[in-house]
């Protein structure tokens, strides 16, 4: 395996797509894959972590920094630009053990042949930086313009978010922004460095701050230059501009290889920890370790509390919020890899929790409620009309916002198994017991009791499966609020001191309220097919295949779900959901009942999440079928290698990179394939192997300890290699 991926050939179909799939990032920024002459009709974005705005009416979403890696070539005074002009030769190629992205464009023009190439990446030591490397070489004796810059003329599906755009005349290329709704300041500086004679001229034009570096090339002489640009934010420093200057000036004077060599380091560090080493299957090894690249390319290293969007940094799409996603899906790759970015996603949930209180509040209920989409401070970015009707082109009424209530659970969930990974106790200390506890009270006034019943249920929800809304007793959705009064009583029982804890209520009382709940909550039950409803009413539907229901559509961005959706009055699911729960917890049930649920939802299911096949592959390796598991554990590491996942809810671009399904993929790999558990603060694995994987080799962290797993057809070896420090 050579680490990269390449695409030789120019599809100016393929535009959006390639931006997915040819993405780098450093948690900080992710710039999508498109080219350096590309502008905002191609999508390109440097998409910004963690800052947001919103103008007028429209869907508050993430910042796009004006682009640092434009440019283009004039040769002879004419431009040479895809996608305008049609190559003779082209390719772009993606090191992602490196986080580095490459394009080779042969032009021909009417005296000869030009070759451009360009190397670039955001560096993951300097996460303010990017630096690009042009080549440039001519059979003959070329007039070139290099044209470099800054574009703030960027792409944004609910802008444009910058009201004011100002370009200083200075020798260092220079733009600085303001947001709309919070008047944030966005600056980026840009230089170079050539080592060669030729004229420079730095002008201004739409939006753009540039600069024409002229030289005749002698034949066959390759020319290079070297640009670096710094993005700084006002939520970064109070001084965007000088700090944005003076982080060029250091990169200008270190030098383009220098600068390689730390991003090569700082790659190397993390591969460390998480390269996955599969005997047997190139392929499959390949598409692993690529999504868990994109993983890592998005994990905010810079930050102490922050988390990872639904499309990671791939652009605005689902309004760069945070979903369960990153709970339910990507955690786990970091706790195994990087367990101090971990504790910095729930550090976001923690500092986001009066946001969810509010939001509890707002529908009346006490606790904690935390938001479908969540931005800065927890601020739900979801509006009850989030799918328009492609018929009528109006909005939708759609309830993720208001009865997704499961989302809480996932917060619970990502505390529990950080403490249980990590053995770090300190996030106590941090408002995780708080946290905790005010979900379990939100969970807690949801609980309905009928006349003359014992048990408690829970009503009017939607659970991971988005096309059947407002029902009742979703046992994903019951289960996880089982959990969560569980892990608040567990917690409770490690406080000693109750002035510790942030609450308006005694900690004995809620223990109790709490205790109850989970015992007396209402957990559907398999029936005499083995087969658990996943709702009340659930088989009363028609059941029918994937392809009727599919066959029904009238238009292909319709959605499936909603009032009069083709599948929400049919068994038909979107994604995983009794599934996910049996994943999560397959001791609740008999390796039978397990098995009968697996083959009764998969055939029943759409997959039109890219959430749902890693949690069908899981179950298929606890039912010890690693064969069945297998296709769905590729789809989901090729959610982004191989591109064509679905672009569209009704009438909203939902296309981007998919993380939770990198996630998942992982997720499969070592706690599916792999078997790995942890009992007791010791760590087993229990293979399960597809039969054509010959061996597996990887590392995790485990209570502070590194360990290296290797499993081949001769043993199974774990073995304890250093301790480290959260």
């Amino acid at each position: 395996m050579d680490w990269k991926i390449r695409k030789n050939e120019y599809n100016q179909e393929k535009i959006a797509e390639d931006g997915n799939r040819f993405l780098i990032g450093n948690g900080y920024m992710g710039v999508r894959g498109t080219l350096e002459e590309y502008e905002k009709e191609q999508l390109v974005a440097i998409n910004l972590a963690g800052i947001y705005d919103q103008v007028g009416e429209q869907w508050r979403e993430p910042l796009n920094a004006p682009n640092g890696f434009f440019g283009f070539l004039e040769i002879d005074g004419k431009p040479y630009r895809l996608p305008a002009e049609t190559p003779k030769s082209h390719f772009v190629e993606l090191d992602y053990r490196n986080g580095i992205c490459k394009r080779e464009t042969c032009f021909r023009t009417g005296r000869g042949d030009v070759i451009l190439t360009c190397e670039r990446f955001v560096s993951m030591k300097k996460v303010h930086l990017g630096v690009i490397r042009y080549r440039i070489r001519a059979n003959f004796h070329a007039d070139i313009n290099l044209i470099t810059g800054i574009d703030a003329d960027v792409w944004d599906i609910n802008g444009p978010h910058y009201k004011r755009i100002s370009m200083d005349e200075e020798s260092m290329l220079n733009i600085s922004a303001v947001s709309e709704e919070k008047e944030y300041q966005v600056s980026v500086v840009a230089d170079e460095r050539t080592e060669f004679p030729c004229e420079k001229r730095n002008y201004q034009e739409r939006l753009k701050s540039l600069r024409i570096i002229n030289f005749i090339t002698d034949i066959n002489r390759e020319y290079c230059v070297d640009k670096f640009f710094a993005v700084y934010t006002s939520k970064d420093t109070d001084d965007c501009y000088r700090m944005a200057k003076d982080e060029v000036l250091q990169a200008v004077a270190k030098g383009y290889e220098t600068l390689l060599s730390e991003q090569k380091e700082a790659w190397e560090e993390i591969w460390s920890n998480a390269e996955v080493l599969i005997e047997g299957d190139e392929k499959s090894m390949e598409a692993l370790n690529y999504s868990t690249y994109h993983l890592a390319s998005i994990a905010p290293r810079h930050r102490k509390s922050l988390s990872i969007a639904a499309r990671g940094l791939s652009g605005q799409t689902y309004k760069g919020a945070v979903f369960w996603d990153t709970e339910m899906f990507m955690l786990e790759y970091f706790l195994m890899t990087n367990p101090s970015v971990a504790k910095t996603l729930i550090r976001y949930r923690i500092d986001t929790l009066e946001g969810a209180k509010k939001k509890a509040k707002q529908y009346g209920y006490q606790g904690a409620f935390y938001a479908w989409e969540s931005q800065e401070g927890g601020f739900d970015a979801c509006s009850d009309y989030n799918v328009t009707d492609v018929f009528t082109k109006r909005p939708m009424r759609t309830f993720f916002r208001d009865k997704q209530v499961h989302i809480s659970a996932a917060v619970v969930y990502a505390i529990a198994r950080y403490i249980e990974v990590t053995g770090d106790q300190s996030i106590l200390e941090e408002g995780a017991v708080e946290t905790v506890i005010e979900c379990g009270l939100f969970y807690y006034d949801l609980l309905l009791q009928r006349v003359g019943k014992e048990g408690y249920e829970i009503h009017d929800v939607i659970g991971p499966d988005e096309y059947h809304e407002r029902v009742n007793n979703n046992g994903y959705t019951n289960r996880m609020a089982k959990y969560t009064f569980q892990v608040a009583v567990q917690l409770m029982n490690q406080v000693s001191d109750e002035d510790k804890i942030a609450t308006a209520y005694p900690l004995e009382e809620l223990k109790k309220k709490f205790e109850e709940a989970g015992e007396k909550i209402y957990i559907p039950q398999p029936n005499g097919n083995n087969v658990i409803p996943q709702f009340d009413g659930y088989f009363d539907l028609e059941d029918t295949t994937v392809e009727e229901v599919r066959s029904r559509l009238l238009d292909p961005k319709e959605y499936w779900g909603g009032a009069y959706g083709v599948a929400s009055h049919t068994q038909i699911i979107k994604q995983a959901d009794v599934v996910t729960w049996l994943a999560m917890f397959p001791a609740d049930f008999s390796k039978k009942v397990l098995l009968d649920n697996w083959n009764y939802y998969e055939p029943r299911t759409e997959h039109g999440s890219s959430l749902s096949a890693c949690m069908y592959a899981l179950l298929a390796c606890r039912c010890g079928m690693p064969q069945e598991a297998f296709p769905l554990f590729m789809k989901s590491a090729s959610a982004d290698l191989q591109g064509g996942g679905k672009e569209w809810a009704g009438l909203v671009y939902i296309g981007g990179t998919h993380p939770a399904a990198a996630g998942g993929a992982y997720m499969v790999a070592l706690k599916g394939f792999a078997g790995l558990e942890f009992q007791n603060g010791k760590v087993y694995v229990r293979p399960n192997l597809p039969k054509h994987w010959k061996s597996m080799k990887f590392k995790i962290m485990y209570q502070k300890q590194q360990y290296e797993i290797e499993i081949n057809e001769q043993k199974t070896e774990v073995r304890a290699i250093k301790k480290e420090a959260l």
